[in-house]
């Protein structure tokens, strides 16, 4: 029996996840030893904002790459790695929401409330992270199983609402300080990658169109 391809091999070997893990937990285990180090400049507590909403981003963009890089690169063994990125992306997006109410917002709750319905950027980053904990708390196998596999994948579809959101939110974030190089980067990969789904869809469904149509002509 053939042995699988070297990039398969390594992706399969016990070492991958935790190395994949490490890895997605070292910006934050940085950012953790420059606060503790006073190594983030003269406002941590923006730094510390900024940078646990752009790895969310990050990482949000790579667990949407995951699919497109199976597929084409044909390595069946990356979609190992999907779940554990994923929940990364929210284990960000909730260190992001908690410097704004905690840095910012001292935890004063009405405030926050009326925060974020004054505040567009917010409330579409808000929207954003209401939107993912559904994702987040049912990336288990007992969820897939009590859902089913149909109603979980309509359930996770909405991660692209969510990536669309995420750039908005980025957008407006970056829009105070007329940055927008980063948006458009984030921006082109994310089309990119949502534009390649788009295609594999039609392309499913062209055929089936085209034979129904031939089906109807020929009555």
């Amino acid at each position: 029996m053939a042995r699988p391809p070297l990039p398969s091999r390594l992706l399969l070997h016990p070492a991958a996840k935790p190395l994949v893990f490490a890895l997605a937990l070292a910006p934050f285990a940085w950012l953790v030893w420059g606060a503790a180090t006073d190594g983030l400049g003269p406002n941590p507590a923006e730094a510390l904002s900024h940078a646990t909403g752009d790895w969310a981003l990050r990482l949000l963009c790579l667990t949407l790459a995951v699919t497109p890089l199976r597929v084409m690169a044909g390595l069946p063994a990356l979609a190992r790695f999907r779940r554990m990125l994923g929940l990364f992306v929210y284990f960000y997006v909730v260190m992001h929401l908690l410097c704004y109410v905690w840095f910012d917002k001292g935890f004063d709750w009405p405030d926050i409330a009326h925060d974020i319905a004054k505040r567009p950027f917010i409330l579409v980053g808000f929207a954003a992270f209401v939107l993912l904990t559904p994702l987040a708390a049912t990336s288990f196998n007992r969820a897939i199983r009590a859902l089913g596999a149909k109603r979980w994948q309509r359930l996770h579809r909405l991660v692209y609402a969510i990536a669309g959101l995420a750039l908005l939110h980025f957008f407006w974030m970056r829009a105070g300080k007329h940055n927008f190089a980063e948006v458009q980067v984030y921006a082109s990969i994310v089309a990119v990658l949502l534009g390649w789904r788009v295609v594999q869809f039609l392309r499913k469904k062209w055929p089936q169109r085209r034979y129904l149509l031939r089906s109807q002509l020929s009555k």
